[in-house]
C-alpha cells in the first residue's frame, strides 16, 4: 500500500442518482440516499460518475449533486466528482466549478469515443490536474471508453503532484502490483467482485456500485484487511457475492442497483434516463433469483424486498433531457 496519505476515503460509493418517476432528479431522495450510505459505513461518495448516469446529467445537475453531497455529508465523508468529459476544455471547466461547489476530489475518466493516443490521454489528465488544486483519481475503464491507460502512461501521470490515485476497472492484477511497487499512487478497486483481491495486494480502498445497497459489509472487509484479518474479510466477501452478481451481471449496474433499492423502499423510483432502460421481465427475474440467494447481509433486510417490475418497465421517459451542458 502507498505511503501517501489518502484524501478520498476507503469505502467509496459510486452513487446512483435517484430520479422521480418522470425522470427528474429526486433531490430529497438524493439527500436521503447519501445519508443512508454514510450511516452504513461509506467514508467517500463519488457523485456524477458512471453509476450516477453522468452521461445524461446536465452540468447544473452535476454541480448541485456536489453541493448537496457536501451539505449532507457534513464532514462525515469525502465528496468526489466523477464523470468529466471527453472534451478537455469542458472537463476543465466542469472540475473547476466542482471545486468551487465544494468537491474534495475529482475522478477523471479516460476520454471516451475520441480514442486518443496515450500522449493525448496523458495530456488530458495533466491539463485537468493543472487546472485544479483538488486531488485526482484517474479512472481506467477500457470496457466503456474504448482505450486503456497503459502502464507507462500511469507511471508518467504519477509524477504530477495532484494525481494521487487510480480507480482500476481493468482487472490486470499484475499491473496493479507493478504500479504499486514503482509509484506512490493509491489504487481503488473499480470492480465490485474483485474488491477483496485488490485490497489484498495493496489497494487503498474501493469505489463500488453494490455499496449503494450494502455499504456495511464493504466497511467490514476494509476494516478487516486493515487489521490483517483475512478470515473476516473473506467471510464478508462471500456474504456479498450473490448480491454483487445480482447488481453487476444481468443489466448495467445502475439499472440493477436502482431496481433493488426501489424494491427495498430506499429510493422512490427505479427510473433511469435513456438510453438506459429498466430491466425487461426476464432480466428482472434473474435479478430477483440472485436476491433470493442473499443471506444475512448486515444493514439490509432482504425479507422486505418487494420488486416492482411495472415501475421499472422500459425506463422510457415522457421527455428527453437534452444537452449535458
Amino acid at each position: 500500500m502507498s505511503n501517501v496519505a489518502n484524501p478520498f476515503g476507503q469505502v467509496l460509493v459510486a452513487l446512483v442518482t435517484p430520479f422521480t418517476s418522470d425522470g427528474e432528479v429526486d433531490w430529497p431522495g438524493v439527500e436521503k440516499h447519501i445519508d443512508d450510505v454514510i450511516n452504513a459505513g461509506a467514508d467517500g461518495i463519488v457523485v456524477t460518475g458512471t453509476t450516477g448516469e453522468t452521461s445524461t446529467l446536465t452540468d447544473p445537475e452535476k454541480l448541485r449533486l456536489v453541493e448537496i453531497g457536501k451539505s449532507v455529508s457534513a464532514g462525515r465523508a469525502k465528496i468526489i466528482t466523477g464523470g468529466g468529459s471527453n472534451e478537455t476544455a469542458h472537463a476543465i471547466d466542469l472540475y473547476r466549478q466542482s471545486e468551487k461547489a465544494g468537491a474534495d476530489g475529482v475522478m477523471i475518466v479516460t476520454p471516451y469515443y475520441n480514442k486518443p493516443t496515450q500522449a493525448g490521454i496523458l495530456t488530458h489528465f495533466r491539463m485537468i490536474a493543472d487546472a485544479t488544486d483538488l486531488p485526482v483519481i484517474l479512472y481506467d475503464i477500457p470496457g466503456r471508453t474504448g482505450v486503456e491507460i497503459k502502464y507507462e502512461t500511469i507511471l508518467r501521470a504519477a509524477k504530477h503532484p495532484n494525481i494521487l490515485a487510480v480507480k482500476d476497472a481493468k482487472g490486470d492484477f499484475s499491473e496493479v502490483s507493478r504500479v504499486l511497487n514503482q509509484t506512490d499512487l493509491l489504487y481503488f478497486s473499480g470492480d465490485d467482485a474483485n474488491a477483496l483481491p485488490h485490497l489484498s495486494i495493496g489497494a487503498a480502498g474501493l469505489i463500488g456500485v453494490t455499496a449503494n445497497i450494502a455499504a456495511t459489509p464493504y466497511r467490514q472487509i476494509v476494516d478487516a484487511v486493515n487489521a490483517g484479518d483475512l478470515t473476516a474479510a473473506t467471510a464478508a466477501h462471500k456474504q456479498l457475492e450473490p448480491l454483487v452478481r445480482a447488481v453487476m451481471t444481468h443489466v448495467p449496474g445502475t439499472v440493477a442497483a436502482k431496481y433493488i433499492l426501489h424494491g427495498l423502499g430506499r429510493i422512490g423510483s427505479p427510473r433511469v434516463r435513456l438510453p438506459l432502460v429498466g430491466p425487461e421481465e426476464w432480466e428482472a427475474a434473474q435479478i430477483e433469483d440472485e436476491i433470493d440467494l442473499v443471506r444475512n447481509i448486515p444493514g439490509v433486510d432482504f425479507s422486505n424486498f418487494r420488486p416492482d417490475r411495472n415501475a421499472a418497465a422500459g425506463g422510457a421517459l415522457p421527455k428527453v433531457h437534452g444537452t449535458t451542458r
